[in-house]
């Protein structure tokens, strides 16, 4: 493989979307970390499964989009692998299944260590990976796409990578998949914001497709506000000390977002704005869970 072929295939990967993997088992194993149940193999094998389902959902979003019509000439995202001709179809069809059946027989690894509720866990994500665009009633042209990434990317994702380590479930860990959850789709909002022009004529029924613009601008802002707001629970109810406020540092560059979300009128520019939001994502998660790391001395 050239180095031509491999950036064709790290682009196609979407690795501006892959914290949207990372900061879910980031904050499910500081949690662990901090209730003395670490294991770093079952964490480290959890980040591999993240970042597998991610790439294969991303390759099948690539894949089934473009069986679909729903990448045309007209698109103002990145750059789709196969829609571009850069990619053939049957190539990128084998590179899900292929990234997707690595993700399954890895998580093998933590059936056996955590047993079937994790088989079952990852079942489930790897079908609704596919399902997100695939399938008789994709997910993504059904207005459920955020709903799908809400849950996967945020609770399953962090109270998951927690269960893998610890053995049983946190209550700690659910508030703290609500965060995440909420970053993760306003990566989606910024999507979905962006090509909402071509997505109705391709048939994809996104929330901003069947609602309007105005109601992605309010579930970006709710969805940060809903990030924001899980520090302060942490700090009040849950009784966490004060360093779980670091990621309030991150509040100038949460406004500037959603500002941007609100003002901006050329779409093509929400493309650096997805990519700041999934950087916001990785921010907030490296400095919550150093927050809680902190807590610990």
């Amino acid at each position: 493989m050239n180095q031509h072929t491999l950036k064709i295939w790290i682009d196609a990967a979407r690795p501006q979307t892959l914290a949207a993997a990372f900061v879910p088992v980031c904050v499910g194993a500081t949690l662990a970390v901090y209730h003395h149940t670490f294991d770093w193999v079952a964490s480290f094998v959890a980040l591999l499964c993240a970042f597998l389902i991610q790439i294969g959902t991303n390759f099948a979003n690539d894949y089934f989009d473009f069986q679909k019509g729903a990448d045309t000439e007209e698109r103002i995202g990145f750059e789709r692998a196969t829609a571009k001709g850069l990619v053939s179809v049957r190539a990128m069809r084998n590179a899900t299944i292929i990234t997707m059946g690595l993700a399954f027989i890895l998580g093998l690894y933590l059936v056996w260590h955590a047993g079937w509720i994790i088989f079952w866990i990852g079942v489930a994500s790897l079908v609704c990976g596919i399902l997100y665009t695939g399938g008789p009633f994709p997910l993504g042209y059904n207005g459920l796409g955020d709903l799908f990434v809400f849950i996967f990317f945020g609770i399953v994702a962090v109270m998951g990578s927690y269960y893998v380590n610890a053995l049983q479930w946190s209550t700690d860990s659910f508030w703290a998949s609500l965060a995440v959850g909420a970053l993760s789709t306003n990566i989606l909002v910024v999507n979905n914001l962006r090509d909402i022009e071509q997505d109705g004529p391709a048939g994809k029924n996104t929330l901003g497709v069947l609602f309007g613009e105005k109601v992605l601008k309010w579930e970006y802002l709710l969805m940060m506000m809903l990030a924001l707001a899980i520090p302060p629970h942490f700090y009040v109810q849950l009784e966490y000390g004060m360093p779980v406020f670091l990621p309030y540092i991150t509040l100038p560059m949460a406004g500037l977002l959603v500002f941007t979300i609100w003002t901006e009128e050329d779409k093509r520019k929400l493309n650096k704005t997805l990519e700041q939001t999934a950087q916001f994502m990785t921010f907030y998660g490296i400095l919550f869970s150093a927050g809680i790391l902190l807590d610990l001395l």
